[in-house]
This record gives C-alpha cells, sequence and structure tokens, in this order.
C-alpha cells in the first residue's frame, strides 16, 4: 500500500509540481533580476586545458540533451516500421555513452580547473561550483545507469519510460 503510494506521488504528481516549480521559478527570475543569469567567464584567467575541458563538456551535454529530448519523447510508431525498441535503446546506451564521458570528462576537468586554480577560483562564485558539480554528478550517476540498461536490451522499459515521458508533457 505505502510502496503504491510512494509510487503514485514520485511518478505522478512530482513531475508536475518540479514543471511547475521551473516554468513559475524562470518567469519570476526574468521578470526580477534577469541579468543575474550569467557564470562568470575564467577563460581569460586561465586557458590550459580550457578549450578541450569546454568543448567536450558543451558537446556532451548537448548531445545528452538532445538524446533524451528525441529519443523520450518520439512516440513508438514513428520508428517502429524500421527500427526496433531494442535496436534504439542499444543506440541510445551507446551514443548515450561517448556523450556522457565526454560530459564527465570534461566537466570534471572544468570543476577541477574551478576548485584548484587559485586565480578561478577567486573569481567564481560558490553557487557556479556547486552548479557544475551538480552537472558532473547527475552525468556520471546517467553513465551508472548504462549498466543496469544492459541487463534488459529489448527495449520494453525503455518504450514504458518514454510513453511516461510523453504522458507528462
Amino acid at each position: 500500500m505505502f510502496i503504491e503510494y510512494l509510487q503514485h506521488l514520485i511518478y505522478g504528481y512530482y513531475p508536475y509540481l518540479v514543471g511547475t516549480v521551473f516554468l513559475l521559478g524562470s518567469l519570476m527570475r526574468y521578470d526580477h533580476g534577469q541579468f543575474t543569469w550569467k557564470a562568470g567567464s575564467s577563460q581569460m584567467l586561465s586557458s590550459k586545458n580550457m578549450r578541450l575541458a569546454s568543448n567536450l563538456f558543451h558537446v556532451g551535454i548537448i548531445v545528452i540533451f538532445f538524446g533524451h529530448l528525441v529519443g523520450m519523447l518520439t512516440p513508438h510508431w514513428v520508428y517502429a516500421p524500421f527500427l526496433h525498441a531494442g535496436t534504439k535503446q542499444l543506440i541510445a546506451i551507446v551514443i548515450g555513452g561517448i556523450a556522457g564521458a565526454m560530459c564527465v570528462v570534461g566537466g570534471g576537468m572544468l570543476l577541477y580547473r574551478r576548485l584548484f586554480n587559485a586565480r578561478v577560483k577567486a573569481s567564481s562564485s560558490m553557487m557556479d561550483t556547486l552548479i557544475l558539480g551538480l552537472i558532473v554528478f547527475q552525468a556520471a550517476l546517467g553513465m551508472v545507469t548504462i549498466i543496469f540498461s544492459l541487463g534488459h536490451l529489448d527495449g520494453d522499459m525503455m518504450l514504458t519510460l518514454s510513453s511516461w515521458a510523453q504522458s507528462i508533457v
């Protein structure tokens, strides 16, 4: 009984609560402090490995974002005639794994730079460092889920999660 309630709370109500807070919070933040949406650039302070780290992180996170967007929100009937769900899941694991590794490595390099380069650390806010650390941690958690996805390559779980995400949107 409690488990059913908890599942309904997490998968039923929570996504709508989070979406509402995100949208209203973003609108309020834009209305009251639109010029505070920034992270101070530290490229001029130290450019060693900056290009590699920044490119790895940003390309990785963009591929992850659009991979989830297209992969989760494309209805099954669109790709079912030419792509089996298990094949789609395997493609997502490979491309997502590469993009996730890029994001974690590049983000780790950027985070290391923010924490241990004295000039960059002095000009970084605690929130900049915390958000970057959170993004790297979440990308690493996403990489861990690949291990569990390899346990069921038939695509059934992916279809279940996709239909759940589509119903929320």
